[in-house]
């Protein structure tokens, strides 16, 4: 079974828990909604490339990571398109949960999928030792001092620092991603591939502020102009458009010389660096071809 293949039947089975009797009808539907169609599942992809770099001896260890960190993300997303946040009707070209549901279930949904995230790992069939590794990992992404929580959060501050805020807020689930990737392969220190995730992630983000500048909402699949309209921080403010796209080609470089030495190192690049010229807008990879 190849890596998406795999990454589609581990959230299946993982977001059928809600479509069980007795779950609210409507809750399960916002989560299915939340977690499907697919998106392009660049963070399990991440965990199950590394874990592939690191000889992936317990592949259930792996599937449950990667799940468990895209629930997180796709809750995210749910949370950051409330009227309280984004207040967005669009996500990956769709109503928005709460567009489509209201915006209690979307609280809900976002919510139940932060737990989900958790249940997918506790049935895992994964040793102890490594199980421990993940929960401590993946729970260190979405709560403080630097999960994506205080990411968010740090939006409500009056003085923000541009790398912090982006390492927290969209590098913590890269950086999850990596270790949690090694970690699920048995690594003996998972933790050398934090750099590479906190690096990418920023670097994820920058193309999501360049996204929101310089893309159109059709493109997007999303609302676009979010950041000038909400006033937020973001690298094409501070760099400006070509400048952002220079520092998202120098950040991925940066994040491939951290790389720990790996069987597979040839792909994790190809990975890498297809991602960058994916997440450029249309009009700017034309201009710079």
């Amino acid at each position: 079974m190849d890596v998406m293949a795999r990454i589609e039947k581990s959230l299946v089975t993982a977001v059928a828990l809600a479509d069980r009797p007795g779950c609210p009808p409507r809750l399960s539907a916002a989560m299915q909604a939340a977690v499907f169609p697919k998106g392009a599942r660049v963070r399990p992809r991440l965990c199950h490339a590394v874990a592939s770099a690191c000889g992936d001896d317990e592949p259930a260890a792996t599937d449950a990571a990667g799940s468990a960190i895209e629930l997180l993300h796709c809750a995210s997303l749910v949370h950051d398109d409330l009227p309280c946040f984004d207040n967005a009707a669009l996500r990956r070209g769709r109503p928005s949960v709460h567009a489509a549901f209201g915006e209690p279930l979307a609280v809900l949904a976002g919510d139940a999928l932060i737990v989900l995230a958790f249940q997918t790992l506790a049935k895992s069939r994964c040793s102890p030792l490594r199980l421990a590794q993940l929960i401590a990992t993946i729970g260190d992404a979405v709560g403080v001092p630097h999960g994506i929580s205080a990411g968010q959060a740090w939006e409500c501050e009056p003085q923000i620092d541009l790398s912090r805020y982006h390492r927290s807020k969209t590098g913590a689930l890269f950086a999850a991603a990596t270790v949690s990737g090694a970690a699920a392969a048995g690594h003996e220190n998972p933790e050398a591939w934090r750099t590479l995730g906190e690096t990418i992630g920023e670097a994820y983000q920058v193309a999501d502020d360049i996204r929101d500048a310089a893309s159109d909402e059709e493109e997007a699949g999303k609302p676009v102009g979010q950041d000038a309209a909400h006033g937020r921080p973001n690298a094409v403010l501070i760099y400006g458009l070509t400048g952002a796209v220079s520092y998202l080609h120098d950040l991925v470089a940066q994040g491939i010389r951290t790389m720990p030495p790996c069987a597979h190192a040839h792909e994790l690049r190809m990975l890498m660096e297809q991602e960058a010229k994916r997440l450029v807008p249309r009009r700017l990879a034309a201009s710079a071809a």
